[in-house]
């Protein structure tokens, strides 16, 4: 994170959706959580030089599913933000790098949970670079193979919307 970006939080306002994915309204980021309110977020799978998937446990401090596990990096789409603009800030934000390429949009998908719903943009990039992820979102991080990933998939605890967007990711190459 540079000196000129802001930490985001509750209060960063967010563009609420309707189950076409239309702007219908604005909220702060904590309302959008405690009422349940449709937003977007983007899933970034970044891979190294070396074809192998960044995965991290993100951190405690968390305002969504704190400690858990997860194969992308990404966040919610800021009021005003598309998904392209979103999908890049936040790969720079959580790798700790500047100068990625823009990420590849891959799809889009409605999640839904009991007390959660977004629209979801999955997207790709490759991060040359050596990361630095960001100390307030990543606690661990490593890189991991495909293979590697799938043996973990079970074992490790993973963020519920990271592992459906991975499921879809899965289903999409076939």
């Amino acid at each position: 994170m540079t000196d000129q970006q802001e930490p985001r939080s509750a209060g960063e306002m967010l563009d609420i959706v309707d189950e076409a994915d239309r702007v219908v309204g604005q909220a702060p980021r904590g309302e959008a959580y405690a009422r349940n309110l449709r937003h977007r977020c983007v899933f970034v799978l970044a891979r190294d030089a070396r074809d192998r998937i960044f995965v991290h446990r993100r951190t405690a401090e968390k305002l969504v599913f704190p400690s858990l596990y997860d194969m992308f990096v990404g966040g919610v789409v800021g009021a005003g933000e598309t998904y392209a603009e979103a999908a890049l800030r936040e790969a720079e934000e959580e790798l700790g790098v500047s100068g990625l390429p823009q990420p590849v949009p891959l799809f889009t998908f409605l999640y839904e949970a009991p007390g959660r719903t977004w629209w979801s943009a999955v997207h790709e990039v490759r991060c040359t670079q050596p990361v630095d992820p960001q100390a307030d979102e990543v606690a661990w991080h490593t890189f991991l193979t495909d293979e590697e990933l799938a043996e973990r998939l079970t074992r490790w605890s993973w963020v519920p919307d990271g592992l459906e967007a991975y499921r879809r990711l899965q289903e999409w190459r076939r």
